[in-house]
């Protein structure tokens, strides 16, 4: 069979500053919240690898961009950093920042390469997190300064631009579940975090619409399926639809609709928990509202109804209102210890095109990671990674279904170009199509799939 995909098919990967540029003498670059708690518990990160190491892309790039350009790549998303551009998070440019971003920026285009930028990447500079971070309303005007700043710096040559990728993330890893600085336990600080994010992209999106720069701003999402242990099960129906709303819903129909899930607000009105909601704030994100969609997906969440006692020393929580389910006989990926299950994505697209206006969206992260890659290499030096191609083919097939029914889906970029630097996990799960060997300078080479993407791209899709 043949599965073509549309007409200028996005093909590409995705990777964030943060994760990949690295630190150098001289790069004017200030501190975020990584930089900052790296240094206080390096022993946090996976062979106390930190931020500053990443994969060198701010020296590498133009090499980097040659060989996206060698494995297919027509378009590719990275982030600016907020604390390069603007190293005290507010105020001051940086004008090594500017020139590095401009070269990169000219570079991609050279190659051919469509440049996808996202504001916001888990990045909080250093002296904005001191006085609260997204806890701080503060803050959501020095984001907005901080995106119009991009917007007239890059934004004659970047079409496609996105306020946030995966919101989510911060509000569970700073704010409920202890993954992210500043590791703390607090739902009613998680929901004040969320608000001021949801605002702080509805505002960007207005501004970048009144500059009229001929482009296009939306948002990237982490949609993870919520599927009841029983669908028959009105209890365990009622649980996936509690932890959708928290985990999905909570930024996709503000993004897309304009509104906050009726279940998330009736919860955060039950505990009291309301943020401070301004003149006007309401509104605005109902009026501006994303363009595109980029959605990431990895895994599915299955859950229950609820079974186990409330944790009274961490409560209230989401998890209050579901169980998490184990389904047997699931298909895993032992290194991350997540569930493959490739329908998700076919369910979410589908989802997308029937309860969300058939939105325009994109896959915009989705991924394989896996430990120790260096035992599959050849006698050439190339990791023979054929689990990551069929991984991606699994997906894409169901990603070619959902376009077949309908779904207005435009593009496919898998997380990532090289492997890089991820959180906590540093360089325990490599992702990449191409491999960076840390002992070698950070030497580049691509992989099996590298070279198998490219001709998925060039022939537009592949056959079986």
């Amino acid at each position: 069979m043949n599965y073509t995909f549309p007409k200028n098919f996005w093909w590409g990967s995705s990777a964030s500053g943060p994760q990949t540029e690295g630190r150098f003498t001289g790069d004017g670059k200030g501190e975020n919240i990584w930089d900052y708690w790296y240094q206080q518990e390096p022993e946090k990160f996976f062979n106390s690898v930190g931020p500053d190491t990443a994969s060198g892309v701010y020296k590498k790039y133009q090499e980097d961009i040659s060989l996206m350009k060698a494995i297919g790549h027509n378009s590719f998303r990275t982030s600016i950093q907020w604390s390069r551009l603007i190293p005290e998070g507010t105020g001051a440019v940086n004008p090594e920042a500017v020139k590095f971003y401009n070269s990169y920026i000219d570079e991609l285009l050279a190659n051919g390469i469509e440049p996808f930028m996202n504001l916001y990447h888990f990045d909080m500079p250093m002296p904005l997190q001191e006085n609260g971070g997204w806890l701080n309303r503060e803050t959501v005007t020095a984001y907005v300064a901080f995106a119009k700043t991009c917007f007239e710096l890059f934004g004659d040559r970047v079409k496609k631009w996105f306020t946030h990728n995966e919101p989510i993330v911060p509000v569970e890893g700073g704010y409920l579940y202890q993954f992210h600085y500043p590791n703390i336990v607090d739902m009613k600080k998680a929901v004040a975090v969320g608000y001021h994010e949801t605002l702080a992209s509805a505002k960007a999106i207005e501004v970048y619409h009144e500059m009229d720069l001929g482009g296009e701003i939306g948002i990237i999402l982490n949609l993870t399926p919520s599927y009841p242990r029983n669908p028959e099960n009105p209890k365990d129906v009622q649980a996936s639809i509690m932890a959708d709303a928290f985990f999905n819903r909570s930024f996709l129909d503000p993004a897309v609709k304009g509104e906050f899930p009726a279940e998330l607000v009736s919860v955060v009105k039950e505990l009291d928990m309301v943020p401070e909601i301004q003149a006007g704030d309401l509104e605005t994100i109902r009026e501006n509202t994303v363009d595109l969609l980029g959605i990431n997906y990895y895994q599915p969440r299955r859950v229950k109804a609820k079974e186990t006692p409330k944790d009274p020393r961490t409560a209230p929580m989401p998890d209050d209102y579901f169980d998490n389910y184990e389904m047997p006989g699931r298909k895993m990926n032992p290194y991350r210890g997540w569930e493959i299950y490739e329908k998700g994505i076919y369910d979410i697209l589908t989802n997308t095109r029937e309860n969300y206006g058939n939105i325009p969206c994109f896959i915009s992260e989705n991924g394989m990671g896996v430990e120790g890659e260096e035992r599959f290499k050849n006698a050439d030096g190339v990791i023979e990674d054929d689990y990551r191609i069929d991984f991606i083919k699994d997906h894409l097939r169901y990603v070619h279904q959902a376009i077949q029914e309908g779904t207005d889906c435009r593009g496919f970029h898998m997380w990532t170009c090289m492997d890089n630097w991820s959180w906590t996990n540093a360089y325990k799960n490599r992702y990449g199509f191409i491999s960076v060997d840390l002992q070698q300078a950070g030497k580049r080479t691509i992989k099996k799939s590298g070279r198998w993407f490219a001709t998925v791209a060039d022939h537009n899709g592949f056959a079986e």
